[in-house]
């Protein structure tokens, strides 16, 4: 059994994946069996959450159970996560938060698989963030795509205009407006039919990026039911977008320079 407070107005469904990442990848199972009570009474669906409602999910222990990430790398300054897909890099940080201080330095899709960091100081959160925000950390991912690739390899230049209301992204070819300029690297590792393995290198690190540029040279991540193939999703029978963030290398200029050149590593891979 887990209890939480609401701490602003929210929906259930929401609310579950920001605090509570165990909830979050039972939340449909929990709320056809009316294992969740709001203010001491049972719900069944995607309630709304009002700032003070208490939530209680009596999650089973085999629940509570569930690996919301395995730890890569750990030292005094910093701690780098191998996330599962389905768990929000919100509701990885607010279990963290639970044994220690933590600070998110950068943030992944929910369904996203792979490496994430965290900083464990004040100061060490300055540097990690400054280097991302310098480009001077390499981020390579492994995606499965639509194999409609016309070159093996390419450096993609395109604009990203942001919808926030929609929680969305559009990609062109051309600035409009408040478009900002992205540079995705790919190179198709290798293609079986329908999908390709691809190797992705992002030079921007802008939000739905990958799937969104790929998708826009119409080789679109498999799963991703917000940029993707229906068809071929379905195909596949696949409901996550098929993307794993692979690799770190950082380039620091301060005192995590130690980790320079080091490569981090996640277990996930496509077989």
């Amino acid at each position: 059994m887990k209890v939480f407070t609401v701490g602003t107005d929210d929906n259930l469904k929401d609310f579950t994946d920001a605090v509570y990442p165990q909830g979050s990848m039972c939340l449909s199972i929990l709320l056809r069996g009316k294992d969740i009570k709001v203010n001491g009474v049972r719900v069944n669906s995607n309630v709304r959450l009002h700032a003070g409602d208490e939530v209680v999910y009596y999650t089973k222990p085999s629940q509570e159970a569930l690996k919301s990430h395995d730890v890569v790398f750990e030292d005094e300054n910093m701690l780098i996560c191998d996330k599962e897909s389905g768990v929000s890099s919100e509701g990885l940080s607010s279990e963290l938060c639970e044994s220690g201080e933590y600070y998110p330095c950068h943030r992944l899709d929910r369904n996203t698989r792979g490496l994430i960091v965290f900083a464990k100081t004040r100061a060490s959160e300055s540097e990690i963030t400054r280097a991302f925000k310098d480009r001077r950390v390499e981020k390579i991912y492994s995606a499965l795509c639509k194999n409609a690739f016309t070159a093996k390899e390419g450096t993609l230049l395109a604009y990203l205009t942001k919808n926030e209301r929609e929680s969305s992204v559009r990609i062109s070819d051309k600035p409009t407006g408040s478009a900002v300029k992205i540079i995705t690297r790919y190179e198709v590792l290798r293609a079986a039919g329908d999908v390709a393995e691809v190797k992705v290198i992002l030079h921007t690190g802008k939000t739905h990026q990958i799937r969104a540029h790929m998708a826009f040279i119409g080789c679109p991540v498999l799963g991703d039911e917000k940029y993707g193939d229906v068809a071929l999703n379905r195909k596949y029978g696949l409901k996550r977008q098929q993307l794993i963030a692979k690799t770190l290398v950082f380039d620091f200029d301060g005192k995590l320079s130690y980790l320079n050149g080091r490569k981090f590593e996640s277990k996930y891979d496509f077989k």
